[in-house]
C-alpha cells in the first residue's frame, strides 16, 4: 500500500511540474487521456498471453524543437493465461507511471523510450472455483523499460502502441529463474 501511495504521489508531483513548466516557457505542455487493450504474459513455461485493459492520463512536456518528456499514470491490468488450463488466469493489475522520451520524427508521428515504473493494487489467480489472492507469491513493485510509436491523426486524436519488457523479478523469494512480466499495449490518445 505504501508503494502504491509513493507512486501516486510521484505522479502527481509530475503533473504539478508539468503544469509549473507550462507557466514559465513558451513551449506548450499539454495534457490528455489515453487507453486501449494490453496483450501480457510472464515468461514462465506454463504461461500464454492474455488480454486486458489500460487507461490513465499523461502530461506532454516539450523540452526542445523535436523531443518531449511523458510522465503518464496508467491502470494496467496484466498477468497471463494458463498454457494447459486456460480458465486459469494470473490477473496483475497495477498502477504504472511510464516517463517516455519522445522524438518526433514527423509533427503528428513520435517515437518513444522509458522506464515504467508499477505498484500492484491486485494480485489474484482466477479459475472456474473462483478467485485466490497471491500476495505472498508476487511482489509490489515491477520495473520495466517501454519502446513504442504514435501518430495522432486529426485534432488530438491518436493511436498508440507499445510494448513493456520487464527488467525485474515479480516472483517473491524465487529460488529459479527469473520471472518477469512483458505487454503489448495498442491504443488511443487524446491530447486536450
Amino acid at each position: 500500500m505504501k508503494k502504491t501511495i509513493l507512486g501516486i504521489a510521484l505522479a502527481i508531483s509530475s503533473l504539478t511540474f508539468a503544469q509549473q513548466k507550462a507557466k514559465a516557457s513558451a513551449s506548450p505542455v499539454s495534457f490528455g487521456v489515453k487507453a486501449g487493450l494490453n496483450v501480457s504474459s510472464i515468461n514462465a513455461d506454463d504461461a500464454k498471453a492474455k488480454a486486458g485493459f489500460y487507461g490513465g492520463v499523461f502530461a506532454n512536456i516539450p523540452v526542445a524543437t523535436s523531443f518531449s518528456v511523458q510522465p503518464e499514470v496508467l491502470y494496467s491490468g496484466m498477468g497471463a493465461k494458463n498454457k494447459d488450463y486456460s480458465s486459469v488466469k494470473l490477473n496483475l493489475d497495477y498502477i504504472s507511471v511510464p516517463v517516455m522520451l519522445q522524438y518526433n520524427v514527423l509533427p503528428e508521428l513520435y517515437l518513444e523510450a522509458g522506464p515504467q515504473f508499477s505498484f500492484a493494487i491486485s494480485k489474484k489467480i482466477k479459475g472456474d472455483g473462483g478467485s485466490v489472492d497471491v500476495d505472498n507469491y508476487y511482489k509490489g513493485f515491477d520495473f520495466g523499460v517501454g519502446i513504442g510509436a504514435g501518430y495522432y491523426i486529426a485534432q488530438g486524436f491518436g493511436v498508440t502502441a507499445r510494448f513493456v519488457a520487464g527488467a525485474t523479478d515479480i516472483v517473491e523469494n524465487n529460488s529459479g529463474d527469473a520471472i518477469r512480466n512483458n505487454v503489448f499495449q495498442v491504443g488511443v490518445a487524446y491530447k486536450f
